[in-house]
């Protein structure tokens, strides 16, 4: 394997992916054992993991660099022929699931790969080819539409992500500046906003239809792979949240306006924790990442060498730049069963954050890819993905030492603070969704009426100072995964539950609670989700009581703190 960015791209051949496809397909269609089925299976994912790479490559240049013609063009031509592909998957699908010899396929590969099959099945359908391709490209010009936002502030001309670090600025005034100049950048761009969001849901809503659903939400939760619950159990687990953490938030609120010296939090306070400003990385990026490879060397024999790994083969793209998509992501490229960490670097402790979460996403594909059998397998669904990546958010707390020196403490402090704040406002972001889609004809002025609305149950405390826009309803613009993952974010708050579990479990016996995560990782997908929380020892986050058993030591932590 070369350095990332020594890495060739060739554009993949689909016509002679397609043949020779078709050709093993066959072959499972007529294997005359369970031996012979196993080994085309495994052709079938290597040769589906040479595709899968060139298409990973194509994507994670083209969110480094959207103005690159080249990727643009690209990803255009990629989003509009990958759909194409569809009824040769629904043709493998039902060549595996009528396969006479399932048994001895399950004895090697277990029955989720079945399960999946089944699941994907119900999601894929020729009817629906161009409207996938439809969807892809309006993602794509909304990534690039965001990545190419820049205002000018302070004589320097910035992004979205260019403005955070003045968002915590210890100048009230200046704060303030820096969230009016954020709120308008959103502002000058909402109409076209409101339109591909339009137009996003309107897609959506058309492919659910062709599938025989009444409504896109159905169709949502089985791309997602959601099996084991529906939305019934999202609205109770969203009521526990309302009960419990609100109110907790709410006094974690109180106490920060009484610590920074304001009467009244208002959202450009949010995210300025102490008097004497927050607590922000010491080091550059190149220093940081070499503080990384130190603590996941400490953290564990098997951290030390995926970091070892990523290092040498320059697995990331961290600092923020003009035309560079906005978040951070990480992705796996298959026939090298290698992650890598995309992120946007702004000088604040999120930095640290980025190292820590996404590294989490990246050592649990990275082990999963070396343990696992089947590709499908390297991946879990994403309520056991973040799982894996905010726990090792709290994992790393011991080595917070090497990136905020003698502010540590106040770091962790922070970060135990943020991860119950954000709750209320993940219950925000997928009621949200649930309500657009149960009525998908809302006019843009409802919908920011109904976020608002959200806001004032979720988040009662949040004051936007008269700015129209904000005040208007216009904050849920700001969330991606509206736009590009509908459905996705609640997945965050439910994996918190099991992060909140694991480090609970840490504080009393630390070699156990690796132990045990070392286990989820491995098992990457290879189980369902309630089973994968089995495996783990966690906790079923939709259970009567699991809300306020999985947050009520990290409240009770953080009322006890001298940072209050």
């Amino acid at each position: 394997m070369q350095k990332f960015t020594e890495i060739p791209y060739t554009r993949p051949d689909l016509d002679a992916f397609k043949r020779q496809s078709l050709a093993l397909i066959e072959q499972l269609e007529q294997a005359g054992d369970a031996a012979q089925a196993r080994q085309t299976l495994l052709k079938l994912q290597d040769l589906e993991a040479g595709v899968d790479t060139a298409v990973t490559l194509a994507h994670v240049r083209n969110t480094i660099d959207t103005t690159d013609a080249f990727y643009d063009a690209e990803m255009t031509f990629l989003n509009e022929a990958l759909p194409t592909l569809i009824p040769l998957q629904i043709r493998y699908l039902k060549a595996l699931l009528a396969c006479p010899h399932r048994a001895g396929l399950e004895e090697a590969f277990g029955s989720q790969l079945f399960s999946d099959a089944e699941t994907e099945l119900k999601v894929q359908d020729e009817a629906i080819m161009g409207d996938k391709v439809e969807e892809a490209n309006l993602r794509q010009a909304y990534q690039k539409l965001t990545a190419l936002c820049t205002t000018t502030f302070k004589g320097e001309s910035v992004n979205f992500y260019g403005l955070l670090k003045h968002m915590e600025h210890p100048d009230r005034a200046h704060r303030r500046e820096a969230y009016q100049a954020w709120a308008d950048l959103y502002a000058a761009h909402a109409d076209e906003l409101d339109q591909q969001y339009d137009q996003l849901i309107a897609v959506r809503v058309r492919m659910a239809k062709k599938l025989g659903y009444s409504r896109y939400t159905e169709l949502a939760y089985l791309n997602r792979n959601r099996t084991a619950y529906g939305p019934e159990d999202v609205a109770r687990f969203r009521r526990q949240v309302l009960d419990i953490v609100v109110p907790a938030v709410a006094r974690i609120r109180a106490d920060q306006a009484k610590r920074i010296g304001v009467d009244k939090l208002k959202y450009f306070d949010e995210a300025f924790l102490f008097p004497d400003g927050n607590p922000d990385p010491t080091g550059s990026k190149d220093e940081m990442v070499a503080w990384a490879r130190e603590m996941y060397r400490e953290l564990s024999p098997e951290t030390g060498v995926f970091f070892d790994f990523l290092a040498q083969y320059e697995l990331f793209d961290l600092e923020t730049r003009p035309g560079k998509r906005m978040g951070g992501y990480c992705t796996g490229f298959q026939a090298w069963q290698a992650p890598f960490i995309f992120a946007n670097f702004n000088g604040t402790s999120a930095d640290v954050d980025v190292l820590t979460h996404e590294a989490g996403h990246a050592f649990a594909y990275y082990t999963a890819s070396r343990e696992q059998q089947l590709a499908e397998y390297c991946h879990s669904t994403n309520e056991i993905n973040e799982i894996h990546s905010m726990s090792m958010e709290h994992f790393t707390y011991p080595w917070m030492d090497k990136f905020f020196g003698d502010k540590a403490d106040k770091y962790r402090y922070a970060h135990l603070c943020q991860a119950l704040n954000v709750l209320p406002y993940m219950m925000c972001v997928d009621e949200f969704q649930h309500l657009i889609y149960d009525k998908p004809d809302m006019s843009a002025r409802r919908r920011r009426q109904v976020w608002r609305d959200l806001e004032r149950t979720y988040m009662p405390w949040r004051d936007y100072d008269g700015v129209p826009f904000l005040e208007e309803g216009g904050f849920w613009m700001q969330k991606q995964h509206i736009f590009l993952y509908p459905f996705y974010y609640i997945d965050y708050a439910l994996a918190q539950m099991g992060a909140f579990e694991f480090y609970g479990r840490m504080k009393q016996d630390r070699t156990a609670a690796w132990s045990d995560y070392l286990t989820l990782c491995k098992a990457g997908g290879s189980k369902g989700y309630l089973d994968l929380l089995k495996l783990a020892r966690l906790s079923n986050p939709f259970a009567e009581g699991g809300v306020a058993n999985a947050v009520s030591h990290v409240v009770e932590e953080v009322s006890a703190s001298p940072y209050r």
